[in-house]
């Protein structure tokens, strides 16, 4: 016991001193961004203070121009310049040369830089919201939840962890490499290139730059056309926190434009991440094809929301039209199809009926709305398509939601919360991605059925599956073909970033966040030396050296028995072999030297 008295004592001494140095704040300066030109305090000039109308049927890429207005009010925002592929590839190399400088930069000065970040984010969380409000459409809370919580989340795995998954790693070496030290290097790739979506335009940017930029790259960011504004106030952020620990200038660039300048994008970084529709995903691959780089892809979603008859009904059901309506319709992993077992079927449509009926839906900024605005100019008229498809086959609507003042340029901008019951697999609803406020439910009564109704997608981004019994949820989730999972919970699988996040089928491959994010963005090399030189150096056995001796062949023979064989006898055997062979002279070989 005397032995163990020490142990212990230093033990509780270094968890004290760690608890005490957790009491005192780290040393992080706060920046200072400019936010005079999107705060909405009802002074803008005359000329930001119309309505904007955008043209209906055509691009507005003709113009060079990428024009930005609030969905929810249609108020005019400003416009940003449509990059020229020259213009693209020159901000790329401007990029590629700060890049070489910062992959030398330590990890402290990167964990100095995220915490500058956190630090603004934490103290800045109104304002990101609401740019990214006025930008897309979508609520306070809704931008908190997708936009903040996420990011900060981010940042904290990275600082607690992201140093420790991009040191070397070492593996094991096998049985024929026993005097050598195997082990796996992540360097920077160089410049990655991201073409994201405007559904999250604060998480959507931040989310490749910290991964980025933490393992040593450079970033360049191509925004959505829809979410332009937002997007570059908050590279304004990022410009200052890198600024702030003396990161080298246009190490992260965010660019403006339409397809050709995520064409020239594409052609011109050293990796491609792309958040977006299968449709153009697969115009990237094509392209990245050309330069043979690597390409992440995370795109559609239409996932299942099972729902098994031992449930808590109230508890889900809310749950449920969360995951449905989450930010009107702008739920990068929202659920799309809900099935309901049977014996539960009417009681949770009578629930959801009650909870849909009392969301309201305005602009969000106006007033407490639980929904805000559709981002997507046209997009309410797809709604409605699906719908009225869905009713011609026979579905239901049972429930809708209310509108609050609607200005009346953005009448076209909102569509009401809608629920819709009888719907199958032969409605589009079913079966396209709607990215609205449309929850269709669907009765099962196995869970074989659910599985396989599941499965009847081309994509397969995300479910979320609600039992009484975690281990039938558990059992249902594992056959149902995605990449990511919730157990009685939705979308939680995001927040925890430690864990990769993607899809399969249409839904995209490759990964972001996470331990394989992050490696994601290196170039993983595998290294093997000696592990004891300068003693032990490895050379070519006498038998197989040039000239090759007769014996050679029968020494291979023997040698691979002794290092795999299946008992320890034939391995012994094989062994004293190879060691008479090592031994004995060759006359025929040392006679062709001798030659």
């Amino acid at each position: 016991m005397a032995f163990w008295w020490p142990i212990i004592v230093l033990a509780f001494a270094y968890a004290i001193c760690r608890f005490l140095l957790m009491l005192i704040p780290p040393n992080v300066p706060s920046i200072d961004v400019d936010a005079s030109d999107v705060l909405d305090d009802g002074n803008q000039t005359q000329e930001n203070s119309f309505i904007y109308i955008p043209p209906r049927g055509r691009t507005q890429q003709s113009d060079r121009k990428v024009q930005c207005y609030e969905p929810a009010t249609m108020k005019y925002l400003g416009f940003f310049p449509a990059l020229t592929p020259a213009e693209v590839k020159e901000r790329v190399a401007q990029t590629r040369k700060a890049q070489k400088i910062w992959a030398k930069s330590s990890f402290k000065q990167r964990r100095q830089f995220l915490r500058i970040l956190l630090k603004y984010i934490l103290e800045h969380q109104e304002l990101i919201c609401e740019v990214s409000s006025r930008d897309t459409g979508k609520t306070m809370v809704d931008a908190s939840l997708g936009e903040i919580m996420t990011t900060c989340e981010k940042i904290t795995w990275l600082l607690s962890e992201g140093e420790k998954w991009l040191k070397p790693e070492y593996r094991s070496s096998g049985r024929s490499m026993l005097h050598k030290k195997s082990k796996v290097e992540f360097h920077p790739l160089g410049v990655i290139g991201a073409i994201v979506s405007w559904n999250y335009p604060f998480h959507n940017i931040f989310n490749p730059m910290l991964a980025a930029v933490f393992s040593g790259n450079g970033v360049v960011i191509k925004g959505s056309e829809h979410a332009s504004w937002s997007g570059c106030f908050y590279f304004r952020i990022i410009q200052a926190a890198l600024a702030a620990v003396g990161a080298p200038e246009n190490l992260v660039e965010v660019i403006t434009g339409f397809a050709e300048t995520g064409e020239a994008l594409v052609s011109s970084v050293d990796k491609i991440i792309f958040v977006g529709s299968p449709g153009v995903g697969k115009m990237i691959m094509a392209k990245a094809a050309e330069t043979l780089i690597p390409v992440t892809l995370e795109l559609g979603g239409k996932d299942a929301f099972i729902v098994c008859e031992d449930v808590d009904i109230p508890h889900v059901a809310q749950v449920a039209v969360r995951a449905a309506l989450q930010s009107s319709g702008q739920n990068c992993a929202g659920a799309e199809r809900f099935y309901v077992h049977r014996d539960i079927y009417t009681s949770f449509v009578n629930q959801v009926t009650k909870i849909v009926k009392s969301v309201s839906a305005g602009p969000p900024l106006a007033a407490r709305y639980d929904m805000g605005a559709i981002c997507l100019q046209e997009h309410s008229e797809k709604l409605q398509h699906l719908v009225d498809d869905a009713v011609d086959k026979g579905a239901e609507i049972v429930a809708r939601g209310s509108f609050g003042h609607l200005g009346e340029g953005a009448v076209d901008q909102f569509y009401p919360p809608t629920v819709l019951i009888n719907v199958n697999h032969t409605m589009k609803l079913m079966q396209e991605e709607t990215f609205g406020p449309i929850m269709p439910i669907m009765k099962f009564s196995t869970d074989e059925e659910v599985v396989k109704l599941a499965n009847d997608s081309r994509y397969g981004l995300g479910c979320a599956v609600f039992s009484g019994s975690q281990r039938r949820a558990k059992e249902i989730a594992s056959q149902i073909q995605c990449g990511v999972a919730a157990i009685n919970d939705f979308a939680s699988t995001y927040m925890c970033q430690s864990l990769p996040f993607g899809g399969v089928k249409d839904s995209g491959f490759g990964r972001f966040a996470g331990v394989e994010g992050l490696r994601a963005c290196c170039l993983v090399k595998s290294v093997v030396e000696d592990r004891w030189w300068p003693y032990i150096k490895t050379k070519i056995p006498k038998p197989i050296q040039y000239p090759v001796a007769e014996n050679g062949f029968e020494f291979q023979e023997s040698l691979v028995e002794a290092l795999y064989g299946l008992n320890i006898w034939d391995r012994l055997r094989a062994l004293v072999n190879v060691l008479k062979i090592i031994s004995e002279q060759n006359p025929v070989a040392t006679s062709k030297r001798n030659d």
